[in-house]
């Protein structure tokens, strides 16, 4: 039987606990993401869980407000084990206060509020507001993966950044249903060489998430959601995602007709 050689390199490289946020803040800085691991005990995420499938459900069932469905992220036509299917729901926060509470961890917020100062504030209330997103692979699937950009880039004239995307995961991610790449450090320039695709780009790296990670990401940063490798179930990749801006609120009602979909589906 032959033993694995293992690298000496860190297993968990830019993870933090809720104890070392001042660690998270320097390597957060330099690399333009973090991962928070341990918020959530498994009884509460379970309860996430179960939350964000019935806040699917109801939207299916066209029993939530119109708002909380797209047809710009998502395909109006997609399909799933030949029933209609949602990959988001938007608005989750303002529509389950079992999703609130976790997306307002105060770990998180002063995590966030570390790096964009006291002012910072989250999007609840406008253009998608805190998403649940469901991605899996399949030929009528209207969200399997995403090509590279940057979060700002999908409003380029605003005032609101920058601004720390938070990702709170249901699933474990990998190669089998799909993870993020990111390209380190590209938050401190600009995105002329990012690729308009999945291309490989130099210096790129894998972020694989534990149940229950939350993974936080500058909005200047380069990045880019890999599809699953596998088939049914096991290809499931399921989150709650949303943004703090560190700028300008947006005036009411601003909305999503300047909402730029640059990033490849």
């Amino acid at each position: 039987m032959t033993t694995a050689v293992r690298s000496s390199l860190a297993r968990d490289v830019g993870v933090f606990r809720a104890d070392d946020l001042d660690a998270l803040g320097d390597f957060f800085a330099e690399h333009g993401f973090a991962v928070l691991r341990g918020l959530y005990p498994e009884a509460e995420l379970a309860e996430l869980e179960l939350e964000a499938e019935r806040q699917q459900e109801r939207l299916l069932a066209g029993l939530l407000p119109e708002r909380c469905g797209t047809v710009i992220l998502d395909d109006p036509d997609a399909v799933i084990d030949q029933e209609p299917f949602a990959h988001y729901v938007c608005h989750i926060t303002e529509i389950s206060g079992i999703l609130r509470s976790a997306t307002y961890h105060p770990v998180i917020v002063d995590a966030v509020r570390r790096q964009l100062g006291a002012q910072s504030w989250l999007l609840e209330n406008d253009r998608f507001g805190v998403v649940y997103q469901d991605a899996r692979p399949g030929e009528q699937s209207g969200y399997s993966r995403i090509g590279w950009h940057s979060d700002a880039q999908s409003g380029p004239n605003l005032d609101v950044w920058p601004s720390i995307a938070f990702t709170i995961h249901v699933d474990a991610t990998s190669p089998q249903n799909g993870f993020l790449r990111v390209l380190p450090g590209s938050h401190l320039g600009g995105t002329a060489d990012m690729p308009l695709g999945f291309e490989k780009v130099p210096g790129e790296m894998a972020i694989y998430c534990e149940r229950g990670d939350v993974l936080l990401h500058h909005s200047d940063l380069w990045h880019s959601a890999a599809r699953a490798t596998d088939d049914g179930d096991p290809a499931i990749r399921r989150h709650v995602r949303g943004g703090w801006y560190g700028g300008a609120r947006l005036d009411e009602g601003h909305g999503v007709d300047d909402f730029v979909k640059n990033a490849r589906r």
